[in-house]
């Protein structure tokens, strides 16, 4: 008898206490959009030269005054950096034939000469006025303007937010079908995505007119997604 009255406090225990049912894994999103504070420029200058000689003493001609331009604009030292630099010979083609009846090998015939530098536009209001200004002063080859936010950790951190609330949210309405409830959490973890306006190469040309060239800088996307980990329990019956 006292052996049945001992037991008696375990059993409502245990019948007050969920049973285990195995865990649950949900994915979740989250996104936060904002315009972007700053832009990179990838422009630069090609020349050409009878000698490599000649090609290189213009090219770094025209990117002295490229680079003093863009200083002068207000664009600092560590804002600007070489990103690509190339030397190549020019190859002109013949259809003529040896006695043999095998294609000429090409002829040099000049070389080209490439200088990119990287720019950093920490102020969109000037950005325009920057590309218009590289055009002026003999930048004839602009591949590219991105866009960034300087420090995003605020809006990755509130799409983290977004995010585990959408796996919960996901994960209560499943345990709620099977009958359950969520228990502890188990694991979290995330991935990082970003989207911006894809870069366009933009080709200048030495006529363009001096004016402020029209950008449209939009809105970037700051993704988080998550991968988040509960106990399942059972509910009591």
């Amino acid at each position: 008898m006292r052996l049945a009255i001992a037991l008696a406090p375990l059993a409502l225990l245990a019948a007050a206490v969920p049973a285990f049912a195995g865990t649950i894994t949900i994915e979740g999103r989250g996104e936060v959009r904002a315009a972007p504070d700053m832009a990179l420029i990838n422009s630069g200058v090609t020349t050409q030269g009878a000698t490599a000689r000649e090609a290189l003493d213009a090219n770094t001609a025209a990117m002295a005054e490229l680079i003093a331009a863009l200083k002068e604009a207000g664009i600092e030292a560590r804002d600007i950096q070489t990103s690509g630099f190339s030397v190549n010979p020019n190859y002109v083609y013949s259809d003529a034939r040896d006695e043999n009846g095998y294609t000429l090998p090409p002829k040099i015939n000049g070389y080209q000469v490439s200088n990119t530098v990287t720019v950093a536009v920490r102020d969109l209001e000037e950005l325009g006025g920057i590309l218009d200004k590289s055009v002026n002063v003999g930048a004839n080859t602009i591949n590219g303007v991105s866009f960034s936010v300087t420090d995003p950790t605020e809006l990755y951190n509130e799409a983290r937010k977004a995010a585990f609330a959408d796996a919960r949210s996901k994960a209560e309405l499943y345990a709620t079908a099977a009958n359950a409830t969520l228990g502890e959490l188990e694991a979290i973890s995330e991935s990082q995505n970003i989207n911006s306006p894809i870069p366009m190469p933009m080709y200048a040309r030495a006529d363009v007119a001096a004016s402020a060239v029209p950008v449209e800088a939009g809105e970037m996307t700051f993704e988080i997604g998550v991968n988040v980990q509960w106990e399942l329990d059972t509910k009591a019956n």
